[in-house]
């Protein structure tokens, strides 16, 4: 049922569970902002819609979070126009006001659904957007200014690649956002290629061409309730594929836990991964890293920690994790998962 708001230039469609809604291009004030995206000149890879990229965000309770990544968006600087979806995945509380008020910076739909999972949240995302290119981030996530350019700018100049990993950093404001800036740093420097291609995939930032996805079957296994992005890389390995690099497309993955919370947390995402690492088994591809490879990786993550941005307690905290999801797996493995 279409709903005319008080400008002429939005309108809000509500049918069941779904709440579409177009918004002009403001800023947060309710200024109209300088032409930055929705009024540039259309690139290659934008559509008679009008757009390049539509940002697919599953959430599931984390609306302030969230909140913060909508701010980043909407602060992005010469991008292409976009538009913007959110499925929540059945959270305790539809999406309060604060959430909705972004209408007032770009096109904004909200799908509200009940709790299925990521990768069933993710693929009802795909289903309702409508550019050529998917960007999926999480909702804990801030991109930098210039993200959307720069991946414009790669996915432009780029049309033998398919699938882009964005640049993911962590937030080294605390202990544990310190410890994800040591992993994704690591991580991501000892498995890119000299191609340019990565063998990681993370859907904290990870972008597609709407023309390698089928709609109908979706993009992500729904059987993988975490690791998701973990399956879609065995994927695309027994395809051949990889995704292209872009480094300067910086996505900041900012935890909003304390230690103990993320511990906790690290318990039920192990376990709920042991079935991912059971589909990927299957497939005859090995994604995960060697012995060696990871006693290197922990020499290297220990050299870089002497950084004082990282510093000694960021390793320890990122070991600590580590070794428990081992464990964790490890335990899930011998009980024959029966998650």
């Amino acid at each position: 049922m279409a709903a005319s708001l008080a400008s002429g230039s939005q309108r809000m469609l509500r049918a069941c569970d779904q709440v579409v809604i177009r918004g002009c291009l403001c800023n947060p004030t309710g200024r109209k902002a300088a032409p930055r995206q929705h009024n540039a000149p259309m690139g290659k890879h934008e559509t008679a819609t009008g757009l390049a990229f539509s940002v697919i965000i599953a959430v599931f309770n984390d609306w302030v979070p969230l909140d913060r990544c909508l701010r980043s968006l909407a602060e992005q600087e010469n991008a292409p126009s976009f538009e913007v979806i959110i499925v929540d995945d059945g959270s305790r509380e539809a999406a309060p006001e604060f959430i909705r008020h972004w209408i007032n910076c770009y096109a904004l739909t909200i799908v509200r659904q009940l709790h299925a999972g990521v990768s069933v949240a993710r693929n009802r995302g795909v289903q309702i957007s409508r550019a050529p290119v998917l960007v999926f981030v999480d909702a804990d996530c801030r991109l930098e200014i210039n993200c959307l350019l720069a991946l414009s700018s790669t996915v432009n100049a780029s049309p033998q690649h398919s699938y882009f990993q964005l640049h993911l950093t962590g937030d080294s404001s605390g202990r544990v956002g310190r410890a994800e800036e040591l992993r994704l740093r690591t991580l991501q420097d000892h498995m890119l290629q000299t191609d340019g291609r990565i063998r990681y995939l993370n859907t904290a930032g990870f972008a597609v061409r709407r023309a390698r996805v089928n709609a109908e079957e979706g993009l992500f296994n729904p059987v993988a309730l975490r690791a998701e992005d973990s399956v879609l890389l065995a994927d695309l390995m027994q395809s051949g594929e990889l995704p292209f690099f872009v480094p300067d497309a910086v996505v900041q993955h900012a935890i909003p836990l304390s230690l103990m919370e993320c511990l906790r947390k690290d318990i039920r995402s192990a376990y709920l991964e042991a079935r991912a690492c059971n589909l990927i088994a299957s497939k005859g591809v090995r994604i995960r890293v060697s012995y060696r490879q990871r006693v290197h990786m922990l020499r290297t993550m220990w050299k870089i920690s002497k950084q004082r941005s990282i510093g000694r307690s960021a390793w320890f905290v990122l070991a600590a994790r580590r070794m428990l999801r081992l464990i964790i797996l490890s335990l899930a493995d011998v009980a024959g998962n029966p998650a």
